[in-house]
């Protein structure tokens, strides 16, 4: 039963991982800049040290496959958080937004770090585009995002809001296998951190998205 559970997991890495690895091939990088995220480069080699102590201690594949799906996941979130701030009309959307975006981009390099102190593959920057909606929770097309970047004002508001709502409750149930199935503390206690944050924020979009009485 251990060895099939092992196998399953590193099967969902190996998934999780592949865009990364053909994405490097097909731009003929050469991984220096893996945990790069624009406009934040400079935040990862910051994170990425001192994790590669921390890190590189109990880990199992469930640990892995969550850092690299979270890392595109929360990725694309940043980009729909960052339209809000030219496209959206509502005070309370654009607030939201940036929050959001304050939260990931740290999330984003401290998981980089994880998975650079571990040997395993870092998703390359524009993994969240080129491969969004092929199987990972929550993630939008790219004609949703396409359809996002189009919109403005209270079109933009209200499609943000539910694209959103989608988004995080793919990230709540990825969080949630990681608790479940994660044996690394500190990937376990991010977890933990998603579904508080992200069960909050849920909440908010959807009483911002009721009809007014």
């Amino acid at each position: 039963m251990t060895s099939n559970r092992s196998a399953v997991r590193r099967t969902a890495l190996a998934a999780a991982t592949a865009a990364a690895a053909l994405l490097l091939s097909a731009c003929g990088g050469d991984g220096s800049t893996a945990g790069g995220h624009t406009g934040h480069g400079s935040t990862t080699p910051a994170a990425s040290a001192p994790a590669a102590s921390a890190a590189a201690g109990q880990h199992n594949d469930a640990d892995a496959v969550f850092a690299a799906g979270m890392i595109p996941h929360h990725r694309q979130a940043v980009v729909m958080a960052e339209l809000a701030e030219t496209r959206a009309a509502s005070p309370e959307v654009k607030t939201l937004a940036g929050e959001i975006k304050k939260a990931q981009d740290p999330e984003i390099a401290t998981m980089t770090g994880w998975l650079q102190a571990w040997g395993e593959p870092v998703p390359q920057e524009g993994a969240a585009m080129e491969h969004a909606g092929h199987g990972m929770a929550g993630m939008m097309t790219p004609e949703e995002m396409a359809n996002l970047e189009k919109s403005s004002g209270a079109a933009f508001d209200k499609a943000f809001l539910e694209l959103m709502v989608k988004h995080h409750e793919g990230a709540v149930e990825m969080a949630e296998t990681e608790k479940a199935e994660g044996t690394y503390p500190e990937a376990k206690k991010l977890a933990d951190a998603v579904i508080t944050t992200q069960s909050a924020e849920i909440a908010r979009m959807k009483k911002l998205l009721a009809p007014s009485s």
